[in-house]
């Protein structure tokens, strides 16, 4: 008997076609599959994040795996799921709350074909610089900062940013989720990359939860509180952001790549 398939969708995240941004896949529950099993599922699919979410009351519960552990907070896949959501998976709301039992509520709202998150602002703590600064990038960072899961790390401009050379080994040592590089942009507000390497995410295309850090740290840098930021990985991704204080919104759109089903032996 052949055993009953998962739907899962594939969507680029912060752009506006296929084969930009960065890919997250998507697949709806009605009730969790064991740890064990999404875990799988994500190694599989072998891509920086994939999202599994099941409907509880009028809330949204949401889980991110990368292919080798399950993460805190990701931002293109929960827009992503929001895009599945909005587009084929029959959601009419104005707004979806989604619940993470490790980040609180997230909610997403629709305006036209952008997605717009809503997350909490991370805390920068600034942290000192030092030889394994020069290690992980061959190069020192102006300033240097601490949050909840990444270190962030300004440097001098975009094409810094852009040229920049990063050692995985060295940064997998880093006791954090990741590391963001940042500089003031040429076109628009501010521009980033992030390595993920301890995640097994070498450089992320498009990281949304990174910008809970990156958009406090701009607004206070820039005197502004709404900000256009581009990611300037290979496959690059446009957000547009603004800081509410205690909150971030986080704006994006997204692309259909593909549309599937799993198939898990019983």
């Amino acid at each position: 008997m052949q055993p009953k398939p998962y739907k899962i969708y594939q969507v680029d995240a912060f752009t506006n076609k296929v084969f930009s941004g960065n890919p997250a896949a998507i697949v709806p529950l009605t009730q969790w599959l064991q740890d064990a099993t999404m875990q799988r599922i994500a190694a599989e699919n072998n891509l920086a994040e994939t999202a599994f979410y099941v409907p509880v009351g009028n809330q949204i519960h949401i889980r991110w795996f990368t292919p080798t552990t399950e993460v805190d907070l990701c931002g293109h896949a929960t827009l992503a799921a929001a895009f599945v959501l909005y587009n084929f998976e029959n959601f009419t709301g104005e707004e979806i709350t989604f619940y993470s039992h490790r980040s609180g509520l997230l909610t997403v709202t629709k305006q036209d074909d952008w997605f717009t998150l809503d997350f909490p602002t991370d805390t920068l703590v600034p942290t000192a610089i030092d030889e394994q600064h020069l290690s992980c990038l061959g190069t020192l960072p102006l300033q240097a900062f601490k949050g909840k899961t990444d270190y962030l790390w300004v440097l001098e401009n975009e094409a810094a940013v852009a040229n920049a050379q990063p050692n995985f080994g060295a940064i997998a040592q880093l006791d954090a989720r990741g590391l963001m590089i940042t500089a003031r942009g040429e076109k628009v507000d501010f521009v980033s990359r992030f390595f993920g390497p301890q995640s097994g995410i070498n450089e992320d295309p498009v990281t949304g939860s990174a910008h809970t850090s990156l958009i406090p740290f701009w607004a206070e840098q820039l005197g502004k509180t709404t900000l256009t930021a581009l990611q300037l990985s290979e496959r690059q991704g446009f957000l547009q952001c603004q800081h509410l204080g205690p909150r971030v919104r986080i704006s994006g759109q997204a692309a259909l790549y593909l549309m599937g089903e799993i198939y898990l032996a019983e």
